[in-house]
């Protein structure tokens, strides 16, 4: 296995580590290679097609990259089946997928944003008021041309929309070669008490959700990570409808020191590399650390499922990056600003405090990204190649809308009356100025 090592005095200027930096960034917005020009085409094609035709398109689309054949009565899952697909799942699997929605709802409950008291100055009373969105979108992969079935991104997309208050949740998921959703995709649905479930291609369904046809009405925001299709799909479709973020490939970066184990740090970055693609990117002023990751990859490999696609992953996507200290080492980190950040040193939150973006930050040995993929709380849609630097991560408070509230008194118009027309009549909006002039001497 072939894993670049880079060492560097400098890191924050040295053209490897600003190539490496890039390339990451490259491959997380805009995929890679010369198929860019083509994702971007076809997904126009499709959102225009869709706007065209609507029904008629989703259903050709549906069919010619899920193979499967719609109608506009099948399009959407019945909620018989639904029930039906809660009813056959394993009884482990859904106390399994209880006991992880119950952290997520805490977390989620724990973070959502509430009315603040308002701000009283004298007859002024400004406040803000927090709404969820009407109506949103999720596109969960359900195991057909659009990639494997993730149940754990289902529930990290509809229980912060669900603790949010969104009032109409509307599930895209693309059919698998006998024209069904995926039944754990089913189950998860149902239990969360969703019921309108499409079984439609990724890119045409969020086109739907955008757009609106005769049967899938327009949603207000679309969210879920999926291939580049879908991330292409939000991009363009973003302005008829928010989005979450436009997520790229799964990356993580690790800033480490003597102190944390190396057979746990190849572990780490192995699990990033099984998203094929996936970056790991291990930072590290000790180069006998550095030094043991290697071996200790070299070690774990072979006992892996799909070892040879592990090790073709870490050469074309990871690298190791020996730093002169770990002040460098978190300056990386910053620069970076990957999705997941590891922080294993013998002081994790003065580590941290350095850094300024990460999408989710695991501090500790015992703090695996794993355990926040599945089960943690936070949600595992996070912003990638880069974006952590302006994106946040999926929350139940990016399905709420905040709207600013004021209220003045006569008296408080008054005192700012003058104020205003100035700046009124400076900008030459004269009906500005009179809307304030009419109301001098007016009532509460």
């Amino acid at each position: 296995m072939a894993i670049r090592v880079i060492e560097s005095t400098e890191p924050l200027s040295d053209p490897a580590v600003l190539d490496l930096r890039d390339a990451l960034r490259a491959g997380g917005l805009t995929g890679t290679g010369s198929g860019e020009l083509d994702v971007r085409t076809a997904v126009r094609e499709v959102i225009a097609d869709v706007e065209a035709r609507g029904d008629a398109a989703v259903i050709d689309l549906t069919a010619r990259i899920e193979r499967v054949r719609l109608t506009p009565e099948t399009m959407r899952v019945a909620p018989a089946e639904l029930r039906a697909a809660h009813a056959a799942a394993d009884g482990e699997f859904l106390a399994l997928m209880r006991r992880a929605i119950a952290n997520i709802r805490a977390y989620q409950e724990a973070i959502l944003h509430r009315d603040p008291p308002p701000l009283v100055r004298g007859g002024r009373t400004l406040g803000v008021r927090y709404t969820p969105v009407d109506r949103v979108g999720v596109f969960v992969p359900g195991g057909g041309g659009s990639g494997a079935v993730l149940i754990s991104s289902a529930l990290m997309t509809l229980v912060p929309a669900a603790v949010a208050g969104v009032g109409e949740i509307a599930v895209v998921s693309p059919p698998t070669a006998d024209g069904d959703v995926g039944p754990l995709v089913l189950a998860v649905a149902c239990e969360m008490g969703i019921e309108e479930v499409y079984r439609v291609s990724g890119t045409a369904g969020l086109a739907a959700l955008a757009i609106g046809t005769e049967t899938i009405r327009p949603a207000c925001k679309l969210v879920g990570p999926g291939n580049a299709f879908i991330a292409e799909a939000k991009r363009q479709l973003f302005g008829r409808v928010g989005i979450d973020s436009i997520a790229g490939p799964s990356e993580v970066l690790l800033v480490a020191d003597e102190t944390a184990d190396p057979s746990w740090l190849a572990a780490d970055m192995l699990a990033q590399a099984e998203h094929d693609p996936g970056s790991a990117v291990l930072v590290t002023p000790s180069r006998e650390l550095a030094e043991a990751v290697l071996g200790a990859l070299d070690a774990q490999l072979p006992a892996l499922d799909r070892a040879e696609g592990l090790a073709r992953g870490l050469g074309r996507y990871s690298a190791i990056l020996i730093v002169p200290d770990l002040d460098a080492a978190c300056d990386v980190a910053s620069d970076f600003a990957t999705e997941h950040l590891q922080i294993i040193t013998a002081d994790d939150e003065a580590a941290m405090a350095r850094i300024r973006n990460a999408g989710a930050i695991f501090l500790g040995p015992h703090t695996t990204v794993p355990v926040g993929d599945y089960y943690a709380g936070p949600s595992h849609v996070l912003p990638t190649g880069g974006s952590a630097r302006f994106f946040s991560p999926l929350s139940c408070n990016e399905f709420l809308k905040a709207s600013s509230v004021l209220r003045y008194t006569a008296d408080a118009l008054r005192e700012d009356a003058a104020d205003v027309m100035d700046f009124a009549s400076r900008e030459g909006l004269t009906a500005h100025a009179n809307a304030v002039r009419l109301r001098l001497g007016g009532h509460d």
